[in-house]
């Protein structure tokens, strides 16, 4: 009965060992929002995040054979009302597309119009996981002296991969690569309102 009672228990570590090992191999490939504030300038609201990227080796295989990668980061922002249902002030979304050039051996980092061209997937990396001066609300949307909830994230988005790769990404955790939502609080400094142009009319003549 010992020797059954201390194999049991030798079996119960082991198990304990691998769960670890294997949470901290999943948790190394999650990506993770390690700050997040905003900031009110003349332009509006503006976000700043910086994430921790991890990136798994499936990932980093499907960029080198030509296969467009294309990352989400996305904000939203609420009012709380204790009268009624929360205020949606801001849901923004930037998309991100990392991809690999064959010919020059340059990696893009593309939003829009807008393409940076990286030496290697570390330099590109190291881009992707800062996000500045991103204008996420106009000042007029905001009241002033609130208190807002606001929330980012970002995420591999596996609906725009090649067919092939998306009926595969769409039934495996394997392409799940997403942190998860960092939320925090913001609160307005004192707004004041914009002074409205007015027209100057003349008065008409009295007849």
């Amino acid at each position: 009965m010992r020797r059954v009672a201390r194999g049991i228990a030798d079996l119960t570590k082991v198990w304990l060992v691998a769960t670890c090992l294997l949470s901290a191999a999943v948790h190394a490939e999650e990506i993770a929002v390690r700050s997040a504030a905003l900031h009110l300038v003349a332009e509006g609201l503006v976000l700043e995040a910086e994430f921790d990227i991890a990136f798994p080796p499936r990932l980093a295989e499907a960029v080198a054979n030509g296969v467009p990668l294309y990352f989400d980061v996305e904000f939203e922002m609420t009012r709380p009302r204790w009268y009624w249902v929360d205020e949606r002030t801001a849901a923004k979304r930037l998309q991100l597309r990392l991809s690999y050039h064959a010919l020059s051996r340059q990696y893009l980092l593309s939003n829009g119009p807008l393409e940076l061209q990286l030496p290697n997937l570390e330099s590109a990396l190291a881009v992707l996981r800062q996000v500045r001066n991103w204008v996420v609300a106009d000042r007029v949307a905001l009241e002033s002296n609130a208190e807002y909830q606001a929330g980012v994230r970002m995420r591999l988005d596996a609906t725009l991969l090649p067919k092939p790769i998306q009926i595969s990404a769409l039934t495996s955790r394997e392409w799940r690569f997403e942190s998860a939502w960092k939320r925090f609080t913001y609160q307005t400094p004192q707004i004041q309102a914009p002074v409205e142009s007015r027209e100057l009319h003349e008065k008409a003549p009295m007849q």
